[in-house]
């Protein structure tokens, strides 16, 4: 029997029917879900509805099978309580502790119930290592760099890492909150601010989501634009990344000319919406502003020139042997820990899974237009860092085709209401990786419910694991290769 026998599927950015989900007892969801995962499914969401009568909640999994480019959709009845899966599928972790947080449902057999962001998370017990010769390590949540609220808590034996602790919700803002009920004028300014470096990756998620429940097509112009826009946020992100890991190492030059070229890509992104985030230029149905020849012909003229100057930074950092010696064998993840942490985008891909929205999951111009997947093997800081300088250069390749060659049309299509009683899921791969956002909604057309998966939600764990048996003076640098985000963790 497939394991997604008793599944719905969708494809990303598609909407079905909320009646034909279909609902299992909790023991056959479980059962369908470890099947699924020993099937090679990966879990993209885990979230509860709370039940009518006020007790318990009915659990809905979204799991991705990348290689068909297929999501599959089951619920399960309302419970109270449930055999936790993380035992037997550890990607499901930092859900179930979310699911006991927001619902009340307790999955009975978690390792580590600790609270994910509301009150009682700074009061309940971290991890504690004994032993005589064993030390704890705190760090945060106020930092000497300008930089989000995060607490770590190391248990170390000298120098040498045991286990790390993350400890996060301090940037918690309740965006899911605000969501539900929508959508109304503020929905859409709400989810670009649900990771404000992210903008555009989680906008056209939230777009997306509702052009699926209204029944809405995206002209393909409107479509080239959003694909442009996220790209250049990519390059603007990861040369800021590789900027900041640079500077980690002393490699002061590298720097300089990483957080310049930077500067060229934000810009690029005020030109095409008057914000340096890329703020104001998505809309349900397509873009609000269009990209005029002179604005494109400038903005070609800056993608080759970043083209050049991104090779030749790149090539004089990688090549210098001090450097190498910094990133090499720090901080290594194994593609089989990344599998059962269900890591996403380019952490994943540097360490040899192969995940990436745009080729598994392919909508919008990706559809026609293919950006090749980069995939490295070592899964160390090197290849986290190389990851990022490489896919910078393969964004700008895409951009330079892209300007060069958008596509007449409408920039966009009347969105209207969505339709009542349906669900829609939709993807988007980010910076960081995976974007999901989730809505069901009721009779009238509202959201009941609207769910957000930043990618960072799902990396956060491999940070730790990273750590392991690594010295305590590379957790800086294992942060940065990593480039979480404390927010869009914490909504």
């Amino acid at each position: 029997m497939s394991p997604a026998s008793r599944f719905a599927s969708v494809r990303n950015g598609e909407s079905i029917e909320a009646s034909k989900v279909p609902v299992v007892s909790a023991p056959e969801f479980r059962s369908a879900l470890l099947r699924a995962g020993a099937a090679g499914y990966r879990l993209a969401a885990l979230l509860g509805e709370p039940a009518p009568a006020g007790r318990g909640a009915s659990l809905l999994a979204v799991l991705a099978d990348d290689a068909a480019g297929k999501l599959f959709l089951v619920a399960s009845e309302p419970v109270e309580r449930f055999p936790s899966l993380t035992p037997d599928l550890p990607q499901a972790h930092l859900f179930e502790r979310e699911l006991r947080e927001s619902c009340g449902v307790e999955p009975e057999g978690h390792p580590w119930l600790k609270p994910v962001r509301r009150d009682g998370a700074e009061t309940a017990a971290f991890f504690r290592e004994e032993g005589s010769e064993v030390h704890e390590v705190a760090v945060g949540p106020i930092h000497a760099g300008i930089i989000e609220p995060g607490h770590f808590r190391f248990q170390c034996h000298g120098e040498v890492v045991h286990h790390l602790e993350v400890q996060l919700g301090y940037q918690h803002r309740g965006a899911e909150a605000l969501l539900r009920g929508g959508p109304d004028r503020r929905s859409l300014a709400v989810a670009e601010s649900v990771c404000g470096d992210t903008a555009v990756g989680h906008a056209w998620a939230h777009c997306a989501v509702r052009e699926a429940l209204a029944g809405t097509l995206t002209p393909l112009r409107a479509e080239a634009v959003r694909a442009v826009a996220l790209e250049v946020e990519r390059v603007a992100n990861h040369l800021g990344g590789l900027g900041a890991v640079s500077n980690d190492i002393g490699f002061l030059p590298a720097t300089a000319y990483f957080g310049r070229m930077r500067g060229d890509s934000l810009n690029m992104l005020m030109a095409m919406s008057g914000n340096r985030y890329g703020k104001g230029l998505l809309k349900p149905g397509g873009v609000a502003f269009d990209l005029p020849p002179p604005m494109r012909a400038a903005m070609a003229e800056t993608v080759a020139r970043s083209s050049r100057e991104v090779a030749e930074v790149g090539e004089m950092f990688f090549s210098e042997p001090s450097v190498l010696g910094r990133l090499e064998e720090t901080g290594i993840v194994t593609a089989a820990v990344c599998r059962d942490l269900g890591v996403v985008g380019p952490s994943a891909r540097a360490s040899g899974v192969d995940r990436d929205v745009r080729q598994d999951h392919a909508h919008g111009l990706y559809r026609f237009r293919h950006i090749p997947s980069i995939k490295l093997e070592s899964g160390d800081v090197y290849a986290r860092t190389m990851m990022r300088w490489l896919e910078a250069k393969r964004s700008l390749e895409f951009l330079s085709v892209a300007l060069a060659r958008l596509p007449e049309g409408e920039l966009a299509a009347p969105c209207g209401a969505p339709a009542p009683g349906r669900l829609a899921v939709a993807l988007v791969e980010g910076w960081r990786g995976e974007v999901c956002h989730i809505a069901k909604t009721g009779a009238r057309g509202t959201f009941d419910w609207y769910k957000v998966v930043d990618p960072s939600f799902h990396n956060w764990m491999a940070l730790a694991m990273a750590m392991r048996g690594g010295e305590i003076s590379d957790f800086p640098l294992c942060n940065k290769s990593f480039d979480l985000s404390y927010a869009g963790h914490d909504l």
